[in-house]
């Protein structure tokens, strides 16, 4: 069993991060090949670089397949853009009222309180923004984004993303967490974060005291391998699961990285039974530019959760979704087991695999 105690003396989150990678010429100082360390460099002075020493302590960098390695070590697949793809693949800037604040949905928006991070995912697709934006928190900059959620009544969820908002101070957290709190409409708060993967001695009492309030918190975490969940991870979560935060999890289904059925199994599995946290999203890649190296096809991924659901119960089950394109938002786009409908009779497919005619009888 896990010393949670024990587990708990980490380093400064800080120094965390000092420690890491954090600009193009900290390449230099990887167990990278002549070669690689090119690549690298090149990659990453088109897109930002930045990784804390404790997520770069998990790569074995004997292992060229290494799938903690892929996640944030540039290469030169990112620079080899295809047709189709987009700078902004989800439409965030086309659904933006006022600066840092996306309003595409009815009832929820995204707020940005800064477009850093810390780690820099090479997958992301935000990373457009990330790179040309990268400016951090001010009050000032969120007063036009805080006014417009005030305004709108209709908005019962704030979803704070960026960027990381975990990678603020938590004077800045406890700033913000305060003037969402005050606009009585806002129910719930909601985090998307890689800070428990990647820096997990940022989650503190103090980080989650501020957090605390009239709102329902929930954190979404983004573990996509499960070599990324360790005794500190799991004393992370635990903090924020004894302060009574929702803990769920999104993925991105990347080639090399999580593309086979038992990387995927042990991984949700892992999230749930170990952490505590709900395997909530596996997101197909979006269309970010020089990403094509990392997507798999639709079909891939719905044959492995088609497979999933054979291995795992229910509530380690994630949703297979694409956040389409021009701002379409998520569709779950896993296989369909219906096979055809004669009136009121319905082919359906077990997960046995064989087909059964289930028939509807509804009353007057």
């Amino acid at each position: 069993m896990t010393d949670l105690k024990d587990a708990t003396r980490a380093p400064d989150w800080q120094d965390d991060v000092r420690q890491g990678v954090r600009h193009v010429r900290d390449l230099d100082r990887l167990p990278l090949s002549p070669a690689e360390r090119a690549a690298a460099q090149a990659a990453a002075a088109l897109h930002k670089v930045r990784a804390p020493k404790a997520y770069l302590d998990l790569i074995d960098w004997n292992d060229p397949a290494d799938p903690i390695r892929a996640q944030v070590i540039p290469s030169l697949g990112e620079l080899e853009e295809v047709e189709g793809e987009l700078g902004d693949p989800i439409a965030d800037h086309e659904f933006s009222p006022v600066p840092r604040l996306t309003h595409r949905h009815a009832d929820r928006v995204l707020l940005f309180p800064t477009y850093q991070c810390a780690v820099y995912c090479r997958f992301c697709f935000r990373k457009e923004s990330l790179t040309s934006i990268g400016r951090g928190y001010t009050r000032e900059a969120l007063e036009p984004a805080l006014a417009y959620i005030a305004d709108h009544p209709e908005i019962r969820e704030v979803i704070l993303t960026g960027g990381d908002p975990l990678s603020l101070p938590d004077k800045a957290l406890a700033e913000i967490f305060a003037r969402i709190e005050a606009i009585p409409h806002v129910r719930l708060l909601r985090i998307h974060t890689r800070v428990p993967v990647a820096l997990p001695s940022r989650i503190t009492s103090g980080l989650v005291a501020v957090l605390q309030g009239r709102l329902m918190v929930t954190v979404v975490t983004h573990f996509n391998h499960a070599r990324e969940i360790t005794p500190a991870t799991e004393v992370a979560c635990r903090i924020m699961r004894q302060a009574g935060f929702v803990l769920l999890n999104q993925s991105v289904l990347l080639k090399g990285v999580n593309d086979s059925v038992e990387v995927l199994e042990e991984l949700c599995r892992e999230l749930m039974y170990r952490l505590g946290v709900k395997p909530y999203y596996l997101h197909h890649g979006d269309l970010a530019r020089g990403m094509a190296h990392r997507r798999t096809t639709i079909a891939q991924g719905q044959a492995l959760v088609e497979a999933l659901r054979a291995r795992l119960s229910g509530i380690c089950n994630p949703v297979y979704v694409l956040d389409l394109p021009e701002g379409g938002g998520k569709v779950p786009i896993g296989p369909c087991p219906i096979e055809g409908r004669d009136g009121e009779s319905w082919r359906i497919r077990g997960q046995d695999g064989a087909v059964r005619t289930y028939r509807e009888i509804v009353g007057e």
